[in-house]
């Protein structure tokens, strides 16, 4: 009998070994090698050296990683809640029931998640060409002055639209099954009560969403500050628009890649992912906070 206990208290170690041993081999130790080799440093003289901190409070005095940091919040600010928003007006009317064609409408919207980012980059690049893309050739058919997508001015606007393309149908997905999840008896109810379509969403679909927003602001926040393919692609086509620093990833790729300062490379690495958990935590926080008991 004993043997019997013993066999399902060793299945559950054996059944996550697997995982365990790809997460230590594949995420805890390369971020320990990282970790390690931020605290080097490499000298034209006395080869590699340890220098403790030192490669961090380079990284916090840095101006072009500041700069980065900082554009990356703006871009932050500018593209997470359009995007959000087409997500939440998209999932509420496909709710809704009353759009004709709902599976297609719905695939359409989440075909351009399936794109690759180095795809849709080269896509919108195109598009906003300012000689060849096809809008440049409208304006010059009106006579009109062509836009200026890749300018300095417009440039994290261009972004923002690139990411929110990719990203609404994905965001949509999640607030969609979180919609699906809703019982219905709570709309019978309310639609007893005289509310409409409108009032419905407002005051059952909406605060019901709240733990999804959550959950994709969360995603947002992050990949925010992941932001790397897009600046990455669109700097071969205007060099003198987004430099090697134009995102604080982008820095830390330059750095380690094309600068070889490898140590230095890992500490802005770990830096930015800091600042990514504080403004996380603080986040969830906050939410959780507001979320009434």
């Amino acid at each position: 009998m004993s043997r019997l206990l013993a066999r399902p208290r060793s299945a559950g170690p054996l059944f996550i070994a697997p995982f365990m041993v790809l997460f230590l081999l594949l995420f805890l130790a390369p971020l320990g090698y990282a970790a390690y080799l931020s605290l080097f440093q490499e000298k034209l003289v006395g080869g590699t050296s340890f220098v403790g901190l030192d490669n961090y409070l380079a990284a916090v005095k840095d101006p072009q990683l500041r700069e980065g940091v900082v554009r990356v919040a703006t871009f932050f600010v500018i593209q997470v809640p359009v995007m959000l928003l087409l997500a939440l007006l998209f999932a509420l009317a496909l709710d809704s029931g009353l759009l004709r064609l709902a599976k297609v409408i719905r695939l359409g919207i989440f075909v351009p998640y399936a794109v690759p980012s180095v795809v849709a980059t080269l896509m919108w690049g195109y598009l906003y060409g300012p000689d060849f893309g096809p809008f440049a050739q409208l304006s010059d058919k009106l006579s009109l002055p062509a836009p200026h997508f890749l300018t300095d001015s417009w440039m994290l606007g261009s972004l923002a639209n690139i990411v929110t393309w990719e990203f609404v149908g994905y965001n949509m997905i999640i607030l969609y099954a979180a919609l699906r999840t809703i019982p219905t008896e709570l709309y019978e109810a309310a639609a007893l009560d005289g509310a409409g379509s409108w009032r419905i969403a407002w005051s059952i679909k909406i605060p019901a969403l709240r733990p999804a927003l959550t959950l994709t602001l969360l995603f947002s926040v992050i990949g925010s500050f992941q932001l790397f393919n897009e600046p990455s692609l669109l700097m071969k086509i205007v060099p003198d628009v987004i430099d090697s620093s134009y995102t604080a990833n982008l820095y830390a790729y330059t750095l380690a890649f094309t600068s070889q300062q490898i140590n230095y490379a890992a500490a802005v690495s770990f830096l930015l992912g800091l600042v990514i958990v504080v403004i996380s935590y603080a986040f969830l926080l906050t939410a959780n906070r507001r979320r009434p008991a």
